[in-house]
């Protein structure tokens, strides 16, 4: 068996004085485990492999390495933001060589978001490696999802390398999917934040007949080691590489669910463009310290608001004086993430009438729908303004899915 270099502690000083700590971890990766076993799983088979700089074991060395060393790695693919993340968000990715192994590239975030049959002609089993952050709209999931069918209809394996969902795995919330909302930021009925590792909810949307015409693959999931239901990032010890652009950190995934959902509307609003992506909710004319006041007066669990004023520095309001509030997370596993933006809609409204972030954005409707899953969300606010009369209708799917997804659950 192949063994792994000893424990050695090491710092990396990177840009801005912060310091990475890659210590012994207490979680083993999917990619970690399937190495202590000899990559027994790959022998003799002919390997792709879904993943981004995220797919790493605890010493930062890349799955593409990895396998590239120890089984026959044939072909490569490439999620949104690239197989070595040189894509923004959006960006359209194509097809390439990677400059580093040789092996060819295909684009899953161009034309094709699914795999066709000449991607997958020199492909025994597809392997997938990505970090995701827990969320819906988080196109990775999406990506692993119709990887999944396309092998179901191509006769290939999918193996699952499973890695812990930072949000941890008791948090569900949000309604499931409608009808006519279905996309790749919503692509399967699963709440805004569903509560299960990548492993899981391949397990689930296999297992439930969610694929397309509810076809089943030949899937395998390799478990973590030492990972439980309650940890916290921080608590597997493992290193984090950003997931995206914008969440450079752990610490940002929990704020992603926070404001994601209405930075459709407007990215400067939720701090894009500026040092705090996500972490913020900003207006231009509504008086912070009375939007401080107001948001902790409802004594959301968990959250504590400060008044704060920048200028972006890109983005469509760059160089605009707005003013809001920071989200301080004083307790990130009770804190009801998902809404708190709409908690920000209400009471900012209620300050200043004029405010209102849907006006003028028609052509952003579509998207803010797909990825709440349904209007009602967007209608209703439009209305009103009062997400009080909406609580029911966000937590309405949360119980029924706890109990669904449960039976696919690898950890306690």
């Amino acid at each position: 068996m192949k063994q792994y270099l000893p424990h050695r502690k090491l710092t990396l000083l990177i840009p801005l004085f912060s310091t990475l700590q890659v210590a012994h971890s207490q979680v083993k990766t999917g990619i970690e485990v399937l190495a202590e076993h000899d990559f027994d799983l790959l022998k003799g088979k002919r390997v792709g492999l879904v993943t981004n700089p995220t797919g790493v074991d605890g010493l930062l060395r890349s799955t593409i390495d990895i396998l590239h060393a120890h089984v026959n790695l044939t072909t490569l693919f490439g999620p949104e933001h690239g197989v070595r993340g040189d894509f923004s968000a959006g960006d359209h990715v194509g097809d390439q060589v990677d400059a580093k192994t040789g092996i060819p590239v295909y684009s899953l975030y161009g034309k094709s978001r699914k795999p066709g049959r000449e991607m997958l002609e020199n492909v025994d089993v597809i392997v997938y490696d990505i970090q995701d952050i827990g969320t819906r709209s988080y196109t990775y999931i999406s990506t692993m999802g119709l990887l999944m069918e396309a092998a179901a209809e191509m006769d290939k394996e999918v193996l699952i390398l499973d890695r812990p969902n930072p949000l941890g795995g008791l948090r569900i919330e949000g309604p499931l999917v409608e009808d006519g909302f279905y996309s790749f930021v919503s692509q399967y009925s699963i709440p805004y934040v569903y509560g299960l590792t990548c492993g899981e909810l391949a397990l689930m949307l296999n297992g439930e007949g969610m694929l397309e015409d509810g076809r089943q693959c030949n899937l395998h999931v390799v478990p973590m080691e030492g990972w439980n239901r309650e940890m916290t990032f921080e608590d597997t010890g493992l290193p984090w590489v950003p997931t995206s652009p914008h969440i450079p950190d752990y610490h940002t995934s929990y704020f992603y669910p926070a404001t994601g959902i209405i930075g459709e509307l407007d990215p400067n609003m939720i701090g894009i463009g500026y040092t705090l992506p996500f972490q913020v909710l900003m207006t231009e004319n509504v008086d912070a310290q009375q939007l401080s006041k107001a948001l902790n007066a409802l004594q959301i669990e968990g959250v504590v608001f400060r008044p704060i004023w920048f200028k972006p520095y890109y983005m469509p309001k760059k160089g605009t004086a707005l003013q809001g509030v920071q989200i301080h997370l004083t307790d990130p596993l009770r804190a009801p993430l998902t809404t708190i933006q709409f908690w920000f809609l209400q009471e900012a409204h209620k300050l200043d009438p004029s405010f209102d972030p849907f006006k003028g954005k028609e052509e952003r409707y579509r998207m803010f729908d797909m990825v709440s899953g349904s209007d009602k969300l967007r209608t209703s606010m439009m209305t009103d303004f009062n997400f009080t009369g909406l609580l029911e209708f966000w937590d309405r799917d949360t119980d029924m899915f706890r109990e669904r997804s449960s039976q696919y659950y690898l950890y306690k």
